[in-house]
């Protein structure tokens, strides 16, 4: 496999590489993704499932589109277990999805560092969580979340990293070079290694 010749000329990081990963293929629909990626947020797993089913079934179709999103008050989707702020964010989204189709070809096949600028114009999107949609959604294979907490301490732990927070994202970066066109597999294994998988309602 491609992915792996590139990543085992990494002699720290060939020591962490078992075996070929087990990709999955997942859902397309980056307005759902932000959605959900947004709404599960700070929440522990179960109760962030609880949550995006109760919101769910308040629509006519259990999918949230986005118009009929935009015609609940705030207080119809605090019910269902979201923040204020959360009801701003997702409202936002819709919006921006009827403004711009998030699930345009022309929005999927722009170039990376375009597309995430282009989603964090959205209030309440930020750049690690565009990144982790990219990566766990779009499949996108060169993505290096260089502010996760998982990759910075597996990177500490076989890097011996700097302490000082700039130089070690620098270093991080650095290294990380050598891994393109597949940063996200590595980060796959990084996580692997750490057992700290991201999940978007824990950060």
């Amino acid at each position: 496999m491609e992915y792996l010749e590139v990543l085992k000329k990494d002699k720290l990081l060939a020591k962490i590489i078992r075996e070929p990963l087990k990709l999955i293929k997942h859902e397309n629909d980056l307005y759902l993704q932000l959605l959900k990626a947004i709404g599960g947020q700070q929440l522990l797993t179960k109760a962030a499932a609880t949550i995006w089913h109760r919101f769910e079934n308040i629509f006519n179709s259990d999918y949230p589109d986005a118009i009929e999103l935009l015609t609940f008050h705030d207080s119809q989707l605090r019910a269902v277990g979201f923040s204020y702020q959360k009801v701003g964010y997702l409202k936002n989204i819709a919006n921006f999805h009827l403004q711009n189709n998030l699930n345009s070809l022309q929005t999927k096949r722009m170039q990376t560092e375009k597309l995430i600028e282009y989603l964090t114009q959205i209030k309440g999107v930020g750049t690690w969580t565009v990144e982790m949609v990219l990566m766990f959604s779009l499949n996108k294979k060169d993505i290096f979340p260089v502010d996760d907490l998982g990759i910075q301490n597996a990177m500490k732990m076989i890097y011996k990293l700097p302490e000082s927070k700039k130089e070690m994202k620098n270093t991080m970066l650095f290294i990380a070079e050598n891994w393109r066109p597949f940063r996200t597999y590595a980060c796959f294994y990084l996580w692997q290694h750490k057992d700290t998988k991201p999940i978007l309602n824990k950060h």
